[in-house]
């Protein structure tokens, strides 16, 4: 063997060995899956309300998350006295949100709606990936805020995409950086989980932080309680009709 073929293969060999660690797709979500509390528990969960705080800007204020199959996701945050809503009811969504003027319920714009119709799955894009036409693929081991992790490019059906990073040593969610589009423009946002403690047979994450490239601020969110399989009216993801004002029939002279 010449001293070429030599050098080529001992500059071969790491490289087959580190691709022969990586694990598959399949691998890889039978771990993380696993982690999480296993299929079946995912599955059987066909609602929840979670209630915690979302700090904002040194702001302090109480929120409340409720979701239910199929597709329905409302939130709701209060601070100096008035509160704010958005929720999607499988194909449709609407918010009220006074710290921006929208004082009266209004349709959510497209991007919101396609954001928050991908947040109203329960079980998360992974979960049935191939039902739900995503794409998923192995992007392969890295490292992320000085953690080791392997990360998933998750390619969703209705637009936007994920690389989703998880813990090499746990299998669990340590961080998303999603590519979307918010008011008609390319927006990445980057979302943190952290505080992973067991609820019935699930392991949750107990933390969130959420920042958008290029706007100051992180919301970070702390969860205080997760009710699982809540009792939860459907009407509270329908947009509110508004009662139309009757009008007083003329008096009759007597």
């Amino acid at each position: 063997m010449t001293i070429r073929l030599l050098v080529a293969a001992a500059l071969a060999l790491p490289f087959s060995v580190v691709a022969a660690d990586v694990p598959t797709l399949d691998e890889v979500l039978e771990k993380h899956f696993q982690a999480r509390g296993g299929l079946d528990a995912i599955h059987a969960v066909d609602s929840y309300r979670s209630t915690g705080t979302m700090n904002m800007a040194g702001t302090q204020m109480p929120y409340v998350t409720e979701a239910k199959r199929p597709g329905k996701l409302r939130g709701e945050c209060t601070a100096q006295g008035m509160t704010g809503i958005q929720a999607v009811d499988g194909d449709s969504g609407w918010q009220v949100m006074p710290f921006m003027g929208i004082l009266e319920p209004a349709p959510m714009g497209a991007d919101d709606l396609r954001n928050f119709r991908n947040q109203a799955d329960i079980d998360g894009p992974l979960v049935d990936w191939q039902a739900k036409g995503h794409q998923v693929e192995v992007v392969g081991p890295g490292e992320v805020d000085g953690a080791d992790v392997l990360t998933l490019k998750i390619t969703l059906a209705g637009g936007g995409e994920i690389l989703s990073h998880l813990d090499a040593e746990r299998w669990l969610d340590l961080k998303w950086q999603l590519s979307t589009t918010m008011n008609g423009q390319p927006a990445r946002v980057a979302v943190s989980f952290g505080d992973y403690r067991q609820v019935g047979d699930l392991t949750l994450p107990h933390s969130m932080n959420q920042a958008i490239e290029g706007m100051p601020g992180v919301q970070a969110f702390v969860i205080e309680r997760y009710e699982m399989n809540a009792d939860i009216d459907d009407a509270r993801f329908a947009m509110p009709v508004k009662a139309e004002t009757a009008t007083p029939e003329p008096a009759t002279a007597e």
